[in-house]
């Protein structure tokens, strides 16, 4: 079959590979109809996560067709057509039945590798490192589900790919950001990045009902989607974001402050941003972290911090201090993409949200390696990439 290979930084590869088979009797085969680029794809991209190999397969966002179950798959038939999760859950264990299902304590094939690193293992991820089990991506032709029982979204009939393909990462991640925020009706939710993830934390926040949402980009593309749906914009080339969340909140800061960027953020004629460059640069600090620092100095005390943006490794400066003594909550992790499947589909279904609204891109799974490119440096008005086999 074709798939989209890693081969080092900034090189993915549309590559001949063995196709998948059953290797557990849980498994399922899934052939693929429709995957994405991911913002957290290029972290892997530009080379700042460990744990890859070259050849590793891409991609964890991703749907289609069953065409083989293994045989102690219960819960899917050949012919189902099923949204994939990029948390692969076992369902059984005391993390899943908690719901912390990105924590899954039995999905990671490479535990000892993983609890080396964290501490403790994180769940199996479909191709993101070898940290998170080394599961080949679904930005291939076809695809093994492990845990296929639990690790599935049937789609019912009537949605369409676009509609639902957002179901396995974004939508549930800036859905799950919002949540964690305990959004009130008086809350001014201020969001850091407004790329895929940072879209669907936008809609996800006005959903739960905040009084206003502000967004923090530099892409007019993005700031222009955002704005559409009546949130605030802030360009931070242009303006300063401490003085306008200021003028915003009549001076007290925003009561809720989301990290939709992660580890490759940006600033403007920042120091911060230039230290965190140099120090990148000569391997001193593996993540650059200014939306953080800059949403611990603004938000509001007692206020609530929801990072849903991936971090890989290390970071400095990091104004901890501050943030104990404001009386900040910290609120992170991985997606539980199964805790909100059946909630956010009924959206779905119901028309409260279309996800397809983010896509700017539409094109062939062999034009992918040109797609990671124009995705990254943000081209041709690219938000977001949906990929067909």
């Amino acid at each position: 079959m074709k798939a989209l290979c890693w081969h080092g930084k900034k090189d993915i590869r549309y590559d001949t590979v063995p196709d998948p088979r059953i290797e557990q009797p849980g498994d399922a085969i899934v052939k693929v109809s429709a995957c994405a680029i991911c913002g957290s794809d290029l972290h892997l991209y530009d080379g700042f996560m460990p744990g890859m190999k070259s050849g590793d397969i891409m991609g964890h966002e991703f749907m289609g067709e069953v065409v083989e179950v293994g045989p102690a798959t219960r819960n899917l038939k050949v012919g189902d057509r099923v949204v994939v999760p990029f948390t692969i859950a076992c369902g059984g264990c005391e993390q899943c039945q908690r719901g912390n299902y990105s924590v899954c304590e039995r999905t990671n094939r490479n535990k000892d590798l993983a609890e080396k690193a964290f501490g403790h293992s994180t769940a199996g991820l479909f191709g993101y490192t070898h940290l998170t089990g080394g599961y080949a991506g679904g930005q291939a032709e076809y695809v093994r589900v492990p845990h296929a029982d639990t690790t599935h979204i049937k789609v019912p009939q009537g949605l369409t790919d676009e509609q639902v393909l957002f179901l396995g990462d974004i939508l549930p991640t800036g859905w799950q950001a919002a949540v964690q925020c305990n959004i009130q009706p008086t809350d001014t939710v201020a969001i850091w990045g407004a790329g895929p993830v940072g879209q669907m934390a936008v809609r996800s926040a006005q959903l739960l009902g905040a009084r206003q949402v502000v967004v923090i980009d530099r892409v007019s593309e993005r700031l222009a989607m955002a704005a559409a749906t009546g949130a605030i914009t802030i360009d931070f080339e242009q303006e300063s974001v401490v003085e306008r969340l200021r003028e915003l909140t009549s001076g007290k800061g925003p009561e809720k402050c989301i990290d939709a960027v992660g580890l490759e953020s940006h600033a403007a004629r920042s120091l911060d941003a230039m230290y965190d460059r140099a120090k990148q640069a000569v391997m001193l600090e593996s993540d650059r972290p200014h939306v953080l620092r800059e949403m611990i100095y603004v938000c509001r005390p007692a206020g609530t911090l929801s990072i849903p943006g991936v971090y890989g490794g290390l970071i400095d400066k990091l104004p901890f201090g501050a943030s104990m003594n404001k009386g900040l909550t910290w609120r992170m992790g991985q997606t539980h993409v199964q805790r909100w499947s059946d909630e956010l589909l009924g959206r779905i279904a119901e028309g409260q949200i279309d996800p397809s609204f983010v896509i700017t891109h539409s094109e062939a799974l062999e034009d992918g390696p040109d797609m990671y490119e124009i995705f990254r440096d943000k081209e041709d008005g690219c938000i977001k990439v949906v990929l067909k086999p």
